[in-house]
């Protein structure tokens, strides 16, 4: 295990090292996690939706057996059915707890629900931030290759004009020895 953990934190080391020589690849690995934060938070905030959603069935499913066992006590009591009416309230007293039990959970997920949009909410608000972040760096990035091209183009440019004068020069020369040739010429005949 030594030299598997020796081999992973040089492996991080390296990693991190390359991203701090490199910022902009550093602010898009920071927006893909982003992005997939937002997408398990809203993953997440659809599963606790669907659980709330049947949290509210539930409850409402209990409060219909309570209305039923509420109803079957008022008729016992009105039977004088005595034998009957312990048992019946025993069932809704029981029924009331479980009602109670879950409206106390799904309000619990109404909570973590309001929680995960506020999550969702920074997570948005940050992935923004790295997106403007990203942006810029981009664009000096961009800027700062346009000059260096501009840079060599204009070193190139100026070695081509170099060239350039260097061939003016090489006519004169030429131009110069020929007129010296001809003028040594023209001596000789005299």
């Amino acid at each position: 295990m030594g030299l598997f953990d020796d081999l992973s934190r040089f492996l991080e080391n390296r990693l991190e090292e390359f991203l701090r020589n490199n910022p902009h690849l550093e602010l898009e690995a920071l927006l893909e996690q982003l992005r997939e934060q937002e997408g398990d938070t809203l993953k997440l905030i659809a599963d606790l939706q669907v659980q709330e959603k049947r949290s509210q069935d539930d409850i409402l499913s209990t409060a219909q057996e309570i209305q039923k066992w509420h109803i079957r006590v008022q008729k016992a009591q009105a039977s004088g059915r005595q034998d009957l009416v312990a048992a019946a309230q025993e069932r809704e007293a029981a029924l009331l707890r479980e009602g109670n039990q879950r409206w106390g959970q799904m309000q619990g997920l109404k909570e973590r629900i309001n929680q995960s949009k506020e999550l969702l909410r920074k997570i948005q608000v940050r992935r923004q931030e790295v997106q403007t972040k990203a942006a810029e760096a981009q664009t000096v990035r961009a800027k700062a290759q346009t000059q260096q091209r501009f840079e060599t183009n204009g070193w190139s440019n100026k070695a081509s004009s170099y060239s350039g004068f260097d061939d003016l020069e090489e006519k004169f020369l030429r131009w110069e020895t020929q007129d010296e040739l001809d003028a040594m010429k023209r001596n000789m005949g005299k």
